[in-house]
């Protein structure tokens, strides 16, 4: 069990722009990445074993898109052996691992605070509010998983309106549509903040990709970091949590 206490008044919180945002984040991120880095490296081993399991095999198939130089007219990802096994095994670990998220985002406050990080403190999301985030999980993914579908550029406008919500899951107790609702709201009236907060955290999040490949173990996590700034300069600082012994 949980309960929320307020915190003093030891923490920074940035203005409602993006910049301030942005760089809020920068600070942040500096005195957490390590966390950050253990959970792209749990994502990361739990992709290879997936794909073990599965018998896909990523590597082949960028391979033959080599090799097609150029013509893709007869290549098909769900001709390639096990790939439909593989895309339900990642979707299935990719909303096991919200919580993970989660838990960045509440080391991220404690940082913040000048609170005691304990390592245990990255696995909070599995013991706080898992069900909702779970759900929200699911929600968010099928959203989004429908804006891609229409086109890349519908998902860049649509994701802001999720950016508040694993931190309102996390520090408000709410339920998956609440958190939902709420962030879509606070989005929606300050769409221009929140659309350029997304798009400049998800360029730095993809950096490691374009810069060097294994460098997104590095930067993916930003994302997270994006989220609390974020929610700090709409919803202030939020409430430190507290485990009864």
């Amino acid at each position: 069990m949980s309960e929320f206490n307020e915190f003093d008044q030891q923490g920074s919180v940035p203005n409602r722009d993006t910049g301030s945002i942005i760089s809020h984040s920068f600070e942040m991120y500096k005195g957490v990445f390590l966390y950050g880095i253990v959970a792209m490296v749990i994502y990361i081993i739990g992709g290879f074993i997936i794909q073990a399991v599965s018998g896909f095999n990523s590597a082949s198939i960028m391979e033959e898109m080599r090799d097609a130089g150029g013509d893709y007219s007869g290549f098909s990802y769900w001709n390639a052996p096990g790939f439909s096994l593989y895309l339900s095994l990642s979707g299935l670990f990719g909303i096991l691992l919200a919580p993970l998220y989660v838990g960045l985002i509440y080391i991220v406050n404690k940082y913040n605070t000048k609170s005691k990080i304990d390592f245990a403190d990255l696995f909070i999301g599995y013991k706080q509010n898992f069900v909702n985030i779970l759900i929200y999980s699911i929600l968010s993914g099928i959203i989004s998983s429908v804006a891609m579908a229409l086109c890349f550029f519908p998902f860049i406008f649509v994701y802001p309106f999720l950016l508040l919500g694993y931190p309102i899951l996390l520090f408000e107790n709410a339920s998956a549509t609440e958190a939902l609702g709420k962030s879509f709201n606070i989005a929606k009236e300050n769409y221009g903040t929140f659309l350029g907060t997304t798009v400049l955290g998800g360029l730095i999040s993809i950096a490691g990709v374009v810069l060097c490949g294994i460098g997104v173990i590095l930067t993916a996590p930003f994302m997270m970091i994006v989220m609390y700034s974020a929610y700090c300069a709409f919803l202030g600082k939020p409430r430190q949590i507290e485990f009864k012994k």
